[in-house]
């Protein structure tokens, strides 16, 4: 399958280009010029008329696809019989039906309820304020290296790049950062130990030294680090960390913002450990594309009182059709696939690991693997130039793949990506690496997107 042969963006494209940097904000990061005309599936079509085969699915968003059938036909069904009313101030059987579903599918035992938001930042703003509602407690703990958003309270939870804080100062008060343990670059003790001694790290230094526990309301953490660097801690971990929690009567907020709704093989990444949290963060591949979160808590949480927090467009009549359409057909089989076609890629990039000096960890779980470029094995440097010209050589030959931390490309195609999707892709992404370990920076001026 081949397209036009054009210039990278082509006319078209520069056209789009020159309006959105004359009018649009300069604080968006954008990794390469595409300019998506339409998309289905696995593959993105950009205005001038290239095929791109998607591993991004829009930054983990569109989990079931690109405008899957029965997603745009739930859609349109419910954008007949009333686009808005307000889900706060009145009442409709979408957003209850939805509310109830993920009460059900929450990976915590007993009764739940749900708040509905636009986006995974605000679902963070609801856990933050209901954990000090419930609590009446100030202090709040956060990792290094996660991510929660960019409004000013989860941007105060979050500590993932300086350039995402720098400028807004103060934040919110009371918040401790401490080490997320990463088995590939531990940030105490080794790979082995990393996970037990963050955890202790917590209790005989930071408990011990600067933060009464007994003043700390919640403590939210990501089971898997997005934009940290899709970074999976040691199965020890998530024990230890519960254990002293509840010994402090500390609530656990879990942000599955991007490793939820099925990506990881599992509805809730979370799920593999074991653990139960108290609150639930949810938002990106929820609705298939669609403005959607939810924080999900315990009922009785749940105590705050009517106007104590609320929004105009969370639970929007349209948005939750489509998320109730995307549960099913996430239960309906993606959800197996993502865990089977996960492994797969993640073996076939353990290949490249010992092919490639510069490929370093390749870690993840279904369906969101990470693949950490260094300059070797043996120094574990991270080596973010030439992870930046590894996606941006896929981009110039069809393929879209994006970066997160310092140094690692992310895969988050859509959980429909099969086993002959990812054979397409990694012809690509070899020739990708093998330039840039090389020291081939520069992307060709002239190409035609491929696949």
């Amino acid at each position: 399958m081949t397209t036009r042969k054009l210039k990278l963006p082509g006319p078209r494209g520069k056209a789009i280009l020159a309006k959105d940097q004359r009018f649009m904000s300069p604080s968006y990061t954008r990794c390469y010029p595409l300019v998506v005309s339409h998309a289905s599936g696995m593959r993105v079509w950009d205005v001038d008329g290239n095929e791109f085969l998607d591993f991004t699915a829009g930054v983990a968003v569109c989990s079931t696809g690109h405008c899957h059938p029965e997603v745009v036909a739930a859609i349109q069904d419910q954008s007949r019989k009333f686009l808005h009313m307000a889900g706060t101030d009145f009442y409709y059987a979408p957003q209850s039906d939805l509310a109830a579903r993920l009460a059900g599918i929450a990976p915590m035992s007993g009764p739940k309820r749900v708040f509905f938001t636009n986006s995974g930042t605000e679902t963070v703003e609801a856990a933050f304020k209901l954990a000090r509602w419930n609590k009446r407690k100030p202090r709040m703990l956060a990792f290094l290296g996660g991510f929660h958003g960019r409004t000013m309270g989860a941007l105060s939870l979050s500590a993932s790049k300086p350039i995402q804080r720098n400028g807004f100062a103060p934040l919110v008060p009371e918040v401790t950062h401490v080490p997320y343990p990463n088995p590939y670059h531990p940030p105490l003790g080794n790979s082995r130990t990393c996970g037990t001694e963050c955890v202790k790290f917590i209790e005989d230094v930071i408990f011990h030294r600067s933060v009464p526990p007994e003043e700390v309301a919640a403590c939210i953490v990501e089971p898997i680090q997005g934009e940290g660097g899709y970074v999976v801690p040691p199965d020890d971990f998530w024990p230890a960390l519960k254990k002293l929690l509840d010994r402090h009567g500390i609530l656990l907020i879990v942000d599955e913002i991007q490793s939820g709704m099925g990506r990881t093989g599992r509805m809730f990444a979370i799920e593999h450990t074991g653990i139960e949290p108290d609150i639930v963060c949810v938002a990106k591949g929820i609705a298939s594309g669609l403005p959607m979160g939810a924080m999900i808590a315990r009922e009785k949480l749940h105590t705050w009182k009517a106007g104590a927090h609320a929004n105009t467009f969370g639970g929007n009549p349209v948005a939750c059709a489509a998320a109730l359409k995307t549960l099913d057909l996430i239960e309906g089989g993606m959800m197996q696939n993502a865990g089977k076609v996960g492994a797969y890629l993640k073996n076939r990039l353990h290949q490249f690991a010992l092919q490639f000096d510069i490929v370093g960890d390749v870690r993840g779980r279904g369906l969101m693997v990470g693949m950490e470029i260094v300059k070797n094995h043996e120094t574990r440097e991270p080596f973010p130039q030439a992870r930046d010209a590894i996606v941006d050589s896929a981009f110039y030959h069809g393929l879209l793949i994006i970066g997160c931390g310092e140094s690692t490309i992310r895969f988050c195609p859509p959980l429909t990506c099969t086993t002959k999707d990812v054979d397409q892709a990694l012809p690509i992404l070899a020739d990708a690496i093998r330039h840039a370990a090389k020291g081939k920076w520069t992307s060709p001026k002239v190409s035609r997107a491929r696949i």
